[in-house]
């Protein structure tokens, strides 16, 4: 067990998130909860000096959020335990990543989106030179950014626009390379509180 992996643990541990009510991405757009697709992602952070976060870019082909940045993750399956099982079989599905080779710590709120989702993030920590590979019809490539970066609020910039009539807020991270934003800008800026105090980082 890593020493960052301890620390998140511990920090985790002090308030289960699965206890408490989801977090609800934009309220006119998610009416009752209850009709919500169970779902849940993996945030795979880079054990190293400077730990970073492992994303995915989708597909441009695929139906839904073609192009867009992401973590490994999708609906959850009839055969998954629950939402730490589905995460590691989507990440293995995805990119290639060993379930044996991701310490999990603890899973963060849950996370109900307009597009109807109800997400379960789960958070790991996996070892730095893992030869991922991402699935040709599902991921376009792999990218990585710091951890510290990604948990500064002066990075978590707020935006809005219309889509089908509708006004959506969303969160955009400011990151030169890849457009970080909406759902999964959301899940981290939900879970930097408790991140940035497990590895001892201000806002």
């Amino acid at each position: 067990m890593s020493g960052l992996a301890e620390r998140l643990r511990r920090s985790l541990a002090d308030a289960p998130d699965l206890q408490q009510e989801p977090i609800i991405e934009q309220e006119e757009l998610v009416s009752d909860l209850r009709s919500l697709v169970p779902a849940a992602i993996l945030m795979p952070i880079i054990e190293a000096p400077r730990p970073r976060v492992l994303f995915t870019v989708r597909h441009a082909g695929l139906r839904a959020h073609a192009g867009q940045v992401a973590f490994p993750g999708g609906r959850l399956d009839p055969e998954d335990a629950g939402p730490i099982d589905g995460a590691l079989r989507e990440a293995w599905e995805e990119v290639a990543l060993p379930p044996d080779r991701v310490d999990v710590v603890g899973t963060a709120r849950p996370y109900a989106t307009g597009s109807g989702y109800l997400i379960t993030p789960v958070i790991g920590v996996i070892p730095d030179g893992l030869d991922l590979r991402p699935h040709e019809a599902e991921v376009a490539g792999l990218f990585e950014v710091p951890l510290d970066h990604l948990l500064s609020d002066a990075h978590h910039l707020r935006k809005s626009g219309t889509l089908r009539g509708i006004e959506r807020h969303y969160f955009e991270i400011d990151w030169p390379s890849e457009r970080i934003w909406g759902v999964t800008a959301g899940l981290i800026v939900a879970m930097a509180p408790r991140l940035r105090a497990a590895v001892g980082l201000a806002a």
